[in-house]
């Protein structure tokens, strides 16, 4: 499973470097706030991927103390922007949905938090 974004991830960073991809994360100026991981839920979701190899429906839907339709919502938006992968299995006859943060969206966590460092460092040095 793992293997399947991975190899997402390479052929969108491929696409993306022959600028034929089609890039689903909202198009940003340079400096400009990610507004699609700002959003609080959103930011948990990619948080919590990020110090974690994957998640599952269940264990984001408690670290979030969220419900279910909140959480499908928000993590649909990031699926589509690429910061993050589903993948659907059943374990016996329950389903199970297991989500994974992509290196797209790794980069965006990074350059989130680099530019909320630089306004806090901004501000404290006033």
């Amino acid at each position: 499973m793992a293997k399947h974004g991975a190899a997402r991830d390479d052929a969108h960073a491929q696409d993306t470097a022959r600028g034929g991809g089609i890039r689903r994360s909202p198009a940003r100026k340079p400096g400009e706030l990610d507004r699609l991981i700002h959003e609080r839920l959103r930011l948990g979701i990619v948080s919590a991927l990020a110090v974690n190899d994957s998640l599952s429906f269940s264990d984001l839907k408690k670290l979030m103390k969220t419900t279910d339709g909140n959480l499908s919502v928000h993590a649909r938006k990031l699926e589509e922007a690429d910061y993050i992968t589903c993948t659907k299995s059943f374990e016996g006859r329950m389903p199970k949905t297991q989500y994974r943060l992509t290196a797209i969206g790794r980069r965006a966590l990074e350059r989130y938090l680099d530019h909320m460092e630089a306004l806090i460092r901004a501000t404290r040095d006033r």
